[in-house]
């Protein structure tokens, strides 16, 4: 996921964000919903978030507008620009060592957690330490930090063990480690180190506290009122959770929520970019929407039945019916925005003969097979509908399911019995560097690698492109991925988000690096 930048010169940014009116099919046209007066800021997730708003924990998409405006890292990547580009956050200087193993951080003074303690060096470890004892998917980021040493209250230096080209990426990611209040920790540290107390808590730094966490049905925030930065023009922001896409929609055409971020189905998308009652927002991103297939069951166990499945996909059709006007076929195994043009090339020859040849030699109970997708998504849920009347015309009987983010998650480290044999699924890495998304998708212990599928080569060329940072090693990962039959990245994806007219700030606010979401700080209304 991860899965950044931000600003862009006012000819640059008219470029490459698309902003326009546009509105649903049951709006009717008529003058703009009012701006609120309150200061409140109502938005909405679609499906709840899946995992607590724990910065050690979430790993999962839509929960980033939680994660990234309740706490901080030492940098971050920029918003409202095209490519990403490190910035300062809680450190204002930095430095890296020419073999990519030692790093020093000047950082800012001033600065209070949510608790009300001071933000010091001292955060830097605690903050490391608590990932790693909680061991959850995104603690592989520090896992290879060998010492963090400081000089006084607002300097310090972190050492590897071994060379890492990724780790300023780390630092900056969405994902990356958040400097979490050491007080608050030791206090509420419980038998989960706090785990437990970050469910319906938080302790960061950023502009935003979390007020309340009702999973399934809402959550809140409040403007902190010792933030370092400026501060919020909302001072509160309610978030429920909305479980059909149709109320979702009907909310926000009522004016009842300021923007819908993410996961409108085709219909919808088409219905608000010929209607000039709302704003819509193209935005670009790392994201894309990946096949995944299941190497422990069935027919999919071996490597070129895999292979040929990918082979009878028609993906040029799939994108052009799911994301016409917002995407674009890939063209390289990683997402958009990551590698040159010239690496990781990815050629799939669509032919469906090569898949007929296989399933009509097959007994019956190899030809059925389940394709599976995010029930947060409606584009995938549309694509794996497709995805089942093109294989049923090459011999394959395919159902298509749902399965929740919760379970999805929990498919990762087991046999992939209980997963599906195809999931489709949209994503995006944790960061810009190559190895965040190869490993995560590719390496055996990855966090996004769903279905268990993995191959040495892969693991040796990721490891290498880690060390030096050269592109050539996660291109050779790229094409040894492919080669497996497991993966196929189908399409590039834009954010595509609507907001009422009143919502100021919405291209500013955007990360290619956060999908999903938005920096709420950066938001107005006028």
């Amino acid at each position: 996921m991860i899965r950044r930048l931000k600003v862009f010169a006012a000819a640059g940014a008219a470029a490459a964000l698309t902003l326009s009116g546009c509105g649903g099919s049951d709006s009717g046209g008529g003058a703009p919903n009012a701006a609120p007066t309150d200061k409140v800021l109502h938005v909405s997730f679609l499906q709840d978030p899946g995992q607590p708003p724990d910065p050690d924990i979430f790993y999962a998409g839509q929960g980033l507008l939680l994660t990234t405006n309740l706490y901080e890292g030492l940098l971050q990547y920029k918003g409202g620009t095209e490519k990403p580009e490190i910035e300062p956050l809680l450190a204002t200087e930095w430095t890296e060592s020419p073999d990519h193993r030692v790093f020093t951080f000047k950082l800012r003074q001033g600065v209070t957690f949510h608790d009300g303690t001071p933000f010091t060096s001292a955060a830097i470890k605690a903050s490391f330490d608590r990932r790693l004892a909680v061991d959850q998917g995104p603690a592989y980021m520090v896992k290879d930090v060998e010492s963090v040493t400081t000089q006084g209250d607002y300097d310090a230096t972190i050492t590897l063990k071994a060379p890492n080209s990724a780790f300023l990426d780390y630092i900056a990611s969405p994902y990356g480690p958040r400097m979490v209040s050491p007080e608050g920790l030791q206090k509420n540290a419980g038998s989960d180190n706090a785990a437990t107390y970050l469910t319906n808590h938080d302790l960061g730094t950023g502009p935003y506290t979390l007020t309340a966490a009702e999973v399934g049905s809402r959550y809140a925030l409040a403007a902190y009122p010792q933030y370092w930065g400026d501060k919020p023009y909302f001072e509160q922001v309610e978030i429920p959770v909305i479980t059909d896409v149709s109320a979702q929609q009907l909310q926000f055409n009522n004016g009842q929520i300021a923007a819908i971020m993410h996961d409108l189905p085709s219909s919808a998308v088409e219905q608000y970019l010929n209607d000039d009652k709302y704003a819509h927002y193209s935005l670009p991103t790392m994201m894309s929407n990946y096949l995944y297939l299941n190497p422990h069951k069935g027919m999919l166990t071996d490597a070129a039945n895999r292979n040929a499945v990918v082979q009878a996909i028609d993906v040029d059709a799939l994108v052009k019916q799911t994301y016409a006007g917002r995407g674009k076929k890939a063209e390289q195994v990683y997402p958009p925005n990551m590698m040159a043009p010239e690496f990781a090339k990815q050629s799939v020859t669509h032919d469906r003969s090569v898949l007929t040849g296989i399933a009509g030699g097959l007994p019956a109970d190899q030809k059925a097979i389940t394709i599976g997708y995010d029930s947060s998504n409606p584009d995938n849920q549309l694509i794996s509908n497709l995805i089942q009347t093109q294989l049923a015309a090459a011999g394959l009987t395919a159902k298509v399911q749902s399965y929740p983010t919760s379970e999805i998650y929990g498919w990762i480290g087991t046999d992939g019995q209980s997963a599906p044999d195809i999931f489709s699924s949209t994503a995006w890495p944790d960061a810009p560097s190559p190895y965040t998304w190869g490993h995560i998708s590719f390496d055996p212990d990855g966090g996004l690698n769903y279905l268990g599928c993995s191959a040495p080569p892969v693991t040796a060329a990721l490891a290498e492109g880690l060390a030096t940072g050269a592109p050539q090693p996660f291109s050779t990962a790229a094409e040894e991925a492919i080669k497996t039959g497991c993966w196929l990245n189908m399409a590039d994806v834009d954010d595509f988000m609507v907001a009422q007219p009143w919502l100021k700030g919405v291209e500013a606010a955007h990360v290619v690096t956060n999908p999903n979401s938005l920096r709420l700080f950066e938001l107005s209304a006028g």
